[in-house]
């Protein structure tokens, strides 16, 4: 019996230098929450964003939502419009402060939020006296959400845009960067993202207050004493000196992994573009993708399923696109305002392998078993 290499979605891709910064918080014993690793890839990430940032290391992408929406001063009773299309991440953070979250439908443009029903969900919420704290807005699988016509949402009504790039690092709308575009900005560093630290977030600000503020908050809110002495509440959010040495050695490769994901995409498109029926997501004029996930639309839920039976079948791991928040158990009770797109995206749509470390070899093989089961 023939027993087939696992072909994951997308696995981390250690590079030749991260071993050498994590030996070096080894070596001088700064096994913590803090240290050069840390402020290193702080450094990195901020230099590589550019526009002035800064940029607070975090255990987790929903460590920065938590405290970016508490920064800007979200909290009970409040309401937060969210992008329904999305992990739950981007929603969770907003019950921890005792706020409420209202889903907003996707475009099909870029399958991110629609700015129409944004516009419609402010309205009504203004005229029903509840005006809406912050907006959570997502560039899925990498691609860029309408960052033009957000702004003019926020700026007409004064609503900040807490902008979820969790995956989207080295996405670009013009000659802006993603985690850039916003009022703040998301990054994850997640084992599955496009560069990791295993587990590990950042928030990213234009205001090194609120970066001193978001680092204060994610050490337990300590106040400046010789004992320990709490004014507020904080929290244990702040990235390991140990994990920020692999984050260090993943940004020098940083480029070279949103190429080799872009090239898998380019690669998926071409080989199936005989199948008619097969979707690809394509890039606005001026946005530019990191392709963090390949993924396809089939013409039916049905046909989506036979594909990744079929896949898993040969050991190949492939994932429904993400079921939206508004249909999602926990969030039942949940004002939403939808147009029924996200819904059939993720009815119809499905994710391919995309890891940067994947061969064209693993790519054939995906390729081939989607040729042979596709059955218009």
């Amino acid at each position: 019996m023939i027993t087939l290499t696992k072909i994951w979605l997308s696995s981390p891709h250690i590079g030749n230098n991260e071993q050498s910064y994590v030996q070096q918080a080894f070596d001088s014993n700064w096994i913590a929450p803090l240290g050069p690793n840390v402020d290193g890839f702080e450094a990195a990430i901020q230099k590589y964003l550019d526009n002035g940032v800064y940029v607070a290391a975090l255990s987790s992408g929903t460590a920065a939502i938590h405290l970016g929406l508490a920064l800007l001063g979200v909290g009970k009773g409040d309401e937060v419009l969210c992008q329904s299309f999305t992990f739950s991440a981007s929603a969770n953070p907003i019950c921890y402060l005792g706020a409420t979250p209202i889903f907003v439908d996707s475009e099909s443009d870029t399958w991110n939020i629609s700015p129409v029903l944004l516009r419609k969900a402010i309205e009504d919420r203004i005229a029903k006296g509840k005006k809406p704290k912050a907006i959570i807005a997502v560039h899925l699988y990498g691609m860029p959400y309408k960052v033009k016509e957000l702004r003019e949402i926020s700026d007409h009504y004064g609503i900040p845009v807490l902008e979820d790039s969790a995956e989207a690092l080295g996405s670009t709308v013009g000659m802006e960067k993603c985690g850039t575009l916003g009022t703040m900005g998301v990054l994850s560093f997640n084992g599955n993202k496009i560069i990791t630290t295993s587990g590990g977030g950042a928030l990213v600000t234009n205001s090194l207050e609120l970066k001193k503020k978001a680092v204060f908050l994610s050490t337990q809110a300590r106040d400046d004493a010789p004992h320990y002495q709490h004014s507020q509440i904080g929290y244990n959010y702040r990235l390991s000196n140990v994990l920020a040495g692999i984050g260090r050695g993943q940004m020098e490769v940083l480029e070279e992994r949103v190429a080799a994901r872009r090239a898998h995409f380019e690669y998926y498109k071409q080989q199936l573009s005989e199948i008619k029926e097969i979707e690809f997501l394509k890039e606005p004029k001026g946005f530019f993708s990191n392709r963090w996930l390949s993924c396809i639309l089939t013409p039916s839920k049905n046909i989506r399923e036979l594909i990744r039976l079929a896949l898993q079948e040969y050991e190949i791991e492939s994932r429904p696109l993400w079921k939206p928040m508004h249909l999602q158990p926990v969030f039942d009770n949940c004002i939403s305002f939808v147009d029924g797109t996200s819904e059939d995206l993720f009815n119809r749509g499905l994710c391919l392998p995309s890891g940067s470390n994947l061969n064209r070899d693993d790519l054939n093989r995906v390729i081939e078993i989607i040729q042979k089961n596709f059955n218009p």
